[in-house]
């Protein structure tokens, strides 16, 4: 009988994304509660949306949670990396 499948401990790594850093949503985010000021299932960040990582935190000593500022929406939600994708800005310098 098997505990089932480990997952890795992301904070023994360097996080992916640091403070700064434009990233897009890969995944539609609901409130699960923990979102103060909005109702439960509400939609708070839909899949494509555009923000900044304000700072990075830990959960349960093995997981890094990124506050991401989405200016449009005017929310900041903490995201795991694995709903994230890093923006590179096209600059086009002649």
């Amino acid at each position: 009988m098997g505990l089932g499948r480990e997952e890795e401990i992301e904070t023994r790594g360097k996080p992916v994304f640091m403070p700064g850093t434009k990233v897009r949503a890969t995944r539609y985010v609901k409130n699960d509660g923990t979102f103060a000021g909005r109702e439960i299932g509400e939609m708070l960040v839909h899949k494509g949306d555009i923000g900044y990582v304000r700072d990075i935190g830990v959960f349960l000593q093995r997981y890094y949670i990124y506050a991401v500022e989405f200016v449009e929406r005017g929310t900041i939600v903490g995201m795991r990396a694995r709903e994230l994708h890093a923006e590179i800005e096209n600059r086009n310098v002649p």
